[in-house]
């Protein structure tokens, strides 16, 4: 039961450093109850979610809620990516950002469950995050109070473990050394090496250890799109497919990559992260694509599907033009099914093929490079000709004209 005397506020709650430090500022300093909401996307075991709740308990909450946000993450987000193989600056497939705008939109709808005054998250001033979220809250929930403890204050990582110590709270501090976001759609690993413009993440920063060194191939089944099954097991759903190819492809080490990228705040922003699965999917699924779609079907999705991915990385989740985006990626994928097979390696990849019954490349129409069925050599003289008439015209006219 909510006090009548306390102020209550919702936050966003990961267990980790920065979240656990809002806790007790917010209670012991800020005299609120604060109700904490984790939003799983992905990223938590049910066992890691029961440590997270009993942490959150013991810091001091009010109450604690864990929504599974995993299906609904990859319906409304991840599977738009996919269908416009997006990747931030060639790089980077939007592991934190698409996944920060779930648990945003989930974090308001707790608050105005709740009939909060305040909603809290804690991300620093120096980050993407933080823009994210409050204009999803003021979106959202307008006139609730957002309370940033660790872009108020200015904290840095040190200031965070000193207070947290002086409160008697019992952490792995060394873990905390490295911010590490872990999603469905990828992890991102932030440290001391990522400060700077140069640096490299040490071998046990990243979550997922190599551990495989020979090399095995894999089927992966899409149907209009989207992943329906891995080495001919179906799935019920993209986002358990998703999971189960990590469990294959992450003890490789592939997908590991430094995002250099721009911050929404307008500063450079350098970040590791480790997407072995969406980096596989992306790269399979655009194969398949450049199989069954046409020319022009493939330019105009390059150029939706990159400013949908610049949009969304700049939380613009909730713009219509995101609506609009979507339905035409959602139309693009009609013939985009069929399997894709990829040979995996340590550290790298490679697709091998595609079978599919809408394959352009199908041989009943001809072989590149070698012989056509659908039309003669005398019909590409005068096509030749046509298709360059009027360049021929403005050169000729040039011509003339120089005298």
């Amino acid at each position: 039961m909510m006090s009548e005397t306390r102020k209550q506020i919702v936050l966003g709650f990961s267990g980790g450093l920065d979240t656990s430090y809002c806790v007790k500022y917010l209670t012991d300093d800020r005299g609120f109850d604060v109700h904490s909401i984790i939003v799983n996307t992905g990223g938590f075991s049910e066992e890691e979610l029961k440590q997270i709740e009993a942490h959150a308990y013991k810091l001091g909450v009010k109450t604690h809620v864990t929504i599974n946000a995993v299906e609904d993450y990859y319906d409304s987000i991840i599977k738009y990516l996919i269908y416009g193989n997006v990747l931030k600056n060639n790089t980077y497939p939007l592991s934190v950002s698409a996944e920060r705008l779930s648990q945003a939109l989930h974090i308001a709808e707790h608050a105005k469950k709740l009939n909060a005054t305040a909603v809290a998250h804690g991300s620093t001033g120096a980050g993407n995050d933080q823009v994210r979220f409050d204009m999803i809250f003021h979106i959202m929930i307008p006139g609730v109070e957002i309370i940033t403890p660790i872009r108020d204050l200015k904290l840095s990582r040190e200031e965070e473990i000193a207070y947290l110590k002086s409160k008697n709270v019992d952490m792995n501090f060394e873990k905390s050394m490295y911010s590490i976001n872990k999603g469905l759609w990828g992890t991102s690993v932030g440290g001391k090496e990522t400060l700077n413009s140069k640096g490299i993440l040490p071998e046990s920063a990243w979550p997922t250890q190599v551990t495989k060194t020979d090399t095995e191939e894999v089927k992966l089944t899409f149907a209009k799109g989207e992943l329906k099954a891995i080495n001919g097991q179906a799935f019920s759903h993209p986002s358990l497919a998703i999971q189960h190819l990590q469990t294959i492809v992450g003890g490789y080490g592939i997908g590991r990559d430094i995002h250099v990228g721009d911050t929404i705040i307008g500063i450079k922003g350098r970040v590791g992260f480790e997407a072995a699965a969406p980096m596989v999917i992306l790269k399979a699924h655009h194969a398949l694509e450049k199989h069954v779609l046409t020319k022009w079907q493939l330019n105009w999705k390059d150029q939706l599907a990159q400013f949908y991915g610049n949009w969304l990385h700049e939380g613009q989740i909730l713009d219509p033009v995101m609506r609009d985006i979507e339905a035409y990626l959602t139309n693009s994928q009609q013939n985009v099914t069929g399997d894709v097979f990829v040979q995996l390696l340590p550290y790298r990849f490679q697709i091998i093929g595609i079978e599919s019954n809408y394959d352009l490349m199908s041989a009943k129409f001809g072989k590149y490079g070698e012989m056509n069925t659908g039309f003669t050599g005398d019909d590409v003289r005068g096509f030749s000709k046509i298709f360059g008439n009027q360049t021929s015209i403005w050169n000729k006219v040039k011509e003339s004209n120089k005298a």
